[in-house]
């Protein structure tokens, strides 16, 4: 069986498209329940997810909804693992949009022994603002983005994988620090995308990036051995230099992204930037 852990803090414009996607395809063989973990939500989140119970039990998934206090996203996956009856585990953002199949695809992919860590294609949806279009474009074709697997929004693990660690660390990147508990052999792609929302707006976009620096150099700091995991190819001067001349107002806003990010640390704080 799978379960589907939706952490969830004031998304009341995105659990309903969330839901809706994942419950286009009726639940894989061996069963699926959503559990989605409303954390500390102060707008109209937990209503909005509770009116698809009834569509999901009709598609033959299980559902659960837990109206939870302020605890920190790393205590609304804990909250959403113990909550959830699956042995596969599919962690997925509020704000994700999951393609046709793309479940369907994961079950396949979990379905061994042996520990595996499995994701799909990533797709940055478009965004409303130019700057982030821009910075969009850039982004997407370094390696890590391209890497196989990179799951960032939605990423699962077997029973196997889910036995490499226990509660979710208080970190800032819980997504990174699961990834590299796996080497890249163990980790799948399956066929398909999802759509993945970048935040808006200059100051946003600082924001956010200067938080997933911090989240890479935590893990860094507490849990060194992980790093050997990474498997992304290195990015040459090369290839940059390359890839700032055939898009260089991509190249340009992100490298003014990335030079304000440093002008001030992270206060390591959960934010998406909206």
């Amino acid at each position: 069986m799978l379960s589907v852990i939706i952490p969830a803090h004031n998304e009341e414009a995105w659990i309903g498209p969330c839901l809706e996607n994942l419950l286009a395809d009726p639940a894989p063989p061996g069963g699926a329940e959503v559990v989605v973990a409303a954390n500390g939500c102060k707008d109209k989140t937990v209503t909005r997810a509770q009116a698809f119970e009834e569509r999901a039990r009709a598609q033959g998934w299980g559902f659960v909804l837990l109206d939870l206090p302020g605890l920190g996203k790393p205590a609304a996956l804990n909250s959403g693992d113990a909550a959830a009856s699956g042995e596969m585990r599919l962690y997925l953002d509020a704000d994700v949009k999951t393609g046709r199949g793309v479940i369907a695809g994961i079950v396949r992919a979990l379905d061994t022994t042996e520990p595996r860590y499995a994701s799909a294609r990533p797709v940055v949806a478009r965004a409303q603002s130019a700057v982030t279009r821009a910075y969009a474009s850039f982004w997407k074709d370094l390696p890590f983005t391209k890497s196989p697997a990179p799951g960032f929004g939605l990423f699962a693990v077997n029973a196997a994988g889910r036995a490499r660690w226990g509660e979710y660390p208080k970190l800032i990147s819980d997504d990174t620090y699961v990834r590299l508990l796996f080497t890249p052999e163990e980790r799948v792609e399956v066929p398909g995308t999802y759509e993945w929302p970048m935040v808006e707006g200059f100051d946003a976009l600082v924001r956010v990036r200067r938080r997933q620096d911090a989240g890479v150099k935590e893990i860094a700091a507490l849990h060194p051995e992980l790093l050997a995991n990474e498997g992304k190819p290195p990015l040459g001067k090369g290839e940059l230099l390359g890839m700032a001349l055939r898009n260089p107002v991509g190249f340009a806003t992100y490298a003014a992204v990335s030079l304000a990010v440093r002008g001030k640390a992270s206060d390591g704080t959960w934010s998406r930037g909206r």
